[in-house]
């Protein structure tokens, strides 16, 4: 094979203030959904996440959470998006999967504590997660 494409394992490294900002955001929005837009870096499989963006036109209620993509400016650093669930499961739905926006998308579940935060891939599949 002339051109090997090398496999990385999957892992997410987020920033504790970006965790503890997260959190405060979903506390705030409940019983609403929050959705919003995690920027940060991408290599060798290790996505690292340092910052957060409140996307532009955003629409929340109890059962779902979304913006329009077409109005983002942009910008190389956005990774995905983080969404909470107000009904304390952290499994991606199959309108999160299908509305997948990055390279990873995290869901915060009630009650919004350090342990409510998971990362998940296009497929549904979860990433470990680690806290920094």
């Amino acid at each position: 094979m002339l051109f090997k494409k090398k496999k990385f394992e999957r892992k997410v490294m987020l920033k504790k203030k970006v965790l503890d900002s997260i959190l405060s955001f979903c506390q705030m929005k409940h019983p609403n959904e929050g959705v919003l837009i995690l920027k940060g870096k991408s290599k060798n499989g290790e996505i690292k996440i340092d910052g957060l963006v409140i996307p532009p036109f955003s629409e929340t209620g109890p059962t779902f959470a979304g913006f329009p993509h077409s109005f983002l400016p942009f910008d190389m650093s956005y990774v995905g998006i983080i969404h909470s669930h107000p009904s304390g499961s952290a499994e991606p739905s199959v309108i999160d999967l299908h509305n997948f926006f990055g390279l990873v998308s995290m869901i915060v579940k009630f009650p919004y504590d350090d342990d409510s935060v998971f990362a998940w891939d296009s497929n549904g599949t979860a990433i470990p997660l680690f806290i920094e």
